[in-house]
């Protein structure tokens, strides 16, 4: 997944400061009606899966039958192009923020171009208008005419009587007020989009998303609220990826909310092996026998995300049981590029790190040291390592195995 840069977002951030944003909430919505009505979910050519306030799901549909020519230079993906966007509460002040699910540099480049729309009160269709049309040429594609559509007056607001009551009640309240919204307007959903974004998760799983909701609200309300909306957004969207992940799904791996918080992570790794059809590794044994010993027969991460989270990677270190080589350092801090600034991409699914984590315990050789002291394990001592790690690779780089050796 590859997304447009934050810099530019952050920085008409913080040139926005106040304003209103209740106008701009309304005016949004509008757009989002504007936008499913013309692209709905059996369009020829880009489809909105699902739209709410603050995140789209769409696809851009290459097709075949309406290339232009028999000889382009590019031909269409096997699939469709999954593009995401969030939405920030500053939105227009802050542009929409783009990804897409391919490590393709041309798609990349699209969305880095969105740097060069112009600004208004429409920026959200602008945007869609844009990368559009690029798609199309990217792919070799006659321009959709429903592209033109964008362009077009914004349907009028529709007002209930419940409504302008509402409103007239928000001119009372304080300004900060608004950012319950943020909440409110994902209770708005409608219940297909909820369907499709809650399809492939169990129960237990769809319950403990519904108390995340709860208690963020709850906290709200109590004046306690933690974290940023973008990286709330995020996470939630990770976990629910997680949740109807085959490989979450076949006990590969579990994931567990300490104290119900989605900023910290605890990280069962069940089945570690160098891939699922290699034969057990040492290290898988060494759990078998670790279970015998102990209980226990897996490795437990800690993942930690801050606000800033997906720009800036989680803190990963191991919690137990005490391991040798696997590239784990002293306190448990993991010495792997991808979870540093220099290699961290926002686009990274938490899952892929996961995944990446266990199979570089098993390349790494890691072994579980019986009777070593569990003590020498912490969050203190995995933060000292990992700030040495990073110095230390700052200035020399950072060593590539051959491929052979994975």
């Amino acid at each position: 997944m590859q997304r447009a840069g934050p810099e530019e977002a952050a920085g008409a951030q913080a040139a926005a400061g106040g304003g209103s944003a209740a106008p701009a909430g309304r005016l949004l919505r509008r757009e989002l009606r504007l936008l499913e009505s013309i692209f709905h979910r059996g369009h020829e050519r880009f489809r909105i899966g699902s739209a709410c306030p603050d995140e789209i799901s769409c696809e851009f549909v290459p097709g075949t039958a309406d290339r232009a020519g028999g000889s382009a230079a590019r031909g269409p993906p096997p699939g469709p192009v999954r593009i995401h966007c969030n939405i920030t509460e500053s939105y227009p002040a802050v542009p929409p923020i783009w990804s897409v699910e391919s490590d393709d540099p041309n798609l990349a480049a699209i969305l880095e171009r969105l740097v060069e729309v112009r600004r208004g009160d429409t920026l959200l269709l602008q945007h869609l208008k844009r990368i559009i049309s690029d798609l199309c040429k990217l792919y070799n594609l006659p321009q959709h005419p429903d592209v033109e559509m964008l362009d077009q007056p914004l349907p009028a607001e529709q007002s209930t009587q419940e409504e302008v009551s509402s409103e007239e009640e928000d001119e009372e309240m304080p300004e900060d007020s608004e950012d319950l919204d943020h909440y409110e307007m994902k209770e708005e959903e409608p219940a297909d989009g909820k369907k499709m974004e809650d399809e492939g998760i169990g129960k237990e799983n769809l319950a403990i998303l519904e108390k995340i909701k709860k208690n963020q609200r709850q906290d709200y309300l109590n004046g306690a609220v933690s974290g940023s909306v973008q990286a709330t957004d995020r996470l939630m969207k990770e976990l629910r990826d997680i949740y109807r992940s085959p490989s979450f799904k076949g006990g590969y791996y579990a994931v567990e909310l300490v104290n119900d918080s989605l900023y910290d992570w605890n990280v069962k790794l069940l089945k570690v092996r160098p891939s699922r059809v290699d034969e057990d590794s040492a290290l898988h044994n060494d759990l078998q026998i670790l279970r015998e010993k102990e209980g226990a027969d897996f490795i437990l991460l800690n993942f930690s995300f801050k606000d800033n989270f997906p720009f800036d990677p989680p803190f990963v270190r191991v919690v137990s049981p005490v391991l040798s080589g696997g590239y784990v350092l002293g306190g448990g801090a993991i010495c792997m590029e991808l979870l540093t600034k220099q290699g961290w991409s926002s686009a990274y699914s938490i899952e892929s790190v996961i995944m990446q984590i266990s199979a570089t315990l098993v390349k790494g050789k890691a072994r579980v040291q019986f009777g070593a002291n569990k003590n020498q394990y912490s969050l203190t001592r995995a933060q000292q390592s990992y700030k040495s790690l990073v110095q230390i690779h700052e200035k020399n780089g950072w060593y590539t195995p051959p491929k052979e050796d994975g």
